[in-house]
């Protein structure tokens, strides 16, 4: 919920076919989700972060119990007053002698007990958590990303973009009004560039931004829309997310600026020598991170069931 904003009945429906692979014009394969329709009767797609293929992968390991798939469980639907038939959803426990899906019961229970552990305070009173909490955080980090508001309702599902720009209700009441007042002069300015209807092109813009992310060293983790504030020197950049195949590779390079480092000491480059002892310590930290991944436990496959080119880059009902 909180790296893509789906509402707890979403999360609930997922199954191992929720993931779709999706095949970047530069040949890289990249997960989605696929979420079933449910509050406003229309599927859509949400990207997989590297942090949430990570969740996933623990939650499918997990849920497998060394079995060679998901158990495949019924699910009852307390709106619609019916049962699912057998499907491998994710959330799954084991319960007795037979697997059960986890309802939203427990997931309540769930979030008390965690928040009532971190006894965090507000307002005088212990916090509490809520699933929909965390569909507010993500809108509202998206916003101050930048991202476009018509493309973050796109992304959650709403068919109204004031539904969209409400979710800013958990920041302080004097920020409201000066987001809103910022909002409202945008629309007078602008209001056909901004406050409309989502087109594909501006779609496959988004998608393409990912596309981007990808570099010699791993991956970017640079906002939609914004620049990139380090000038592409990826090695000092704290948003580049490693990839530890290329560890050879940020070895050589730490190893030439020890070179560097040692002919501009000798050379008597003071400037210089500062710029690379501050690369230097990047890349050490990035190399730790990388090690630091490779002796992680063992992952499993996601399980996406096909490649197919055209998901994601329509505007209409997904």
């Amino acid at each position: 919920m909180r790296h893509t904003g789906i509402r707890i009945e979403e999360v609930l429906e997922l199954t191992r076919h929720s993931f779709i692979a999706y095949t970047l014009p530069t040949g890289e394969v990249v997960p989605m989700l696929q979420v079933a329709p449910s509050k406003t009767d229309a599927e859509r797609l949400s990207l997989v972060s590297p942090e949430l293929a990570e969740v996933l992968t623990s939650i499918i390991f997990r849920a497998r119990a060394s079995n060679a798939a998901l158990p495949l469980v019924c699910a009852y639907d307390v709106f619609e007053q019916t049962w699912s038939p057998p499907m491998p959803f994710l959330f799954q426990r084991r319960y007795g002698n037979e697997d059960r899906p986890i309802g939203r019961s427990h997931i309540r229970e769930c979030m008390v007990a965690t928040s009532q552990a971190t006894q965090i305070t507000a307002a005088g009173g212990p916090l509490e958590w809520r699933t929909h909490d965390f569909r507010r955080i993500f809108v509202t980090d998206a916003l101050r990303s930048g991202l476009p508001p018509h493309i973050a309702a796109k992304i959650c599902g709403h068919a109204l973009l004031d539904t969209t720009m409400g979710y800013a209700a958990i920041y302080p009441e004097d920020v409201i009004a000066h987001h809103r007042a910022f909002i409202a002069r945008r629309r007078t300015e602008r209001p056909s560039e901004e406050y409309r209807d989502l087109t594909a092109t501006e779609w496959d813009e988004f998608l393409a931004h990912f596309e981007l992310r990808k570099v010699a060293l791993g991956t970017c983790g640079r906002d939609f829309g914004t620049p990139c504030a380090h000038e592409n020197a990826c090695v000092r950049c704290p948003l580049l997310r490693v990839d530890p195949v290329q560890m050879p590779r940020l070895e050589e390079i730490h190893a030439n600026l020890g070179d560097r480092l040692q002919e501009a000491k000798d050379q008597g480059w003071l400037g210089e020598v500062a710029a690379i002892e501050t690369t230097l310590v990047a890349a050490a930290q990035k190399l730790e991170a990388m090690r630091e991944l490779t002796v992680r436990s063992a992952t499993v496959r996601l399980g996406m069931p096909e490649v197919r080119r055209s998901v994601g880059r329509s505007s209409s009902g997904t």
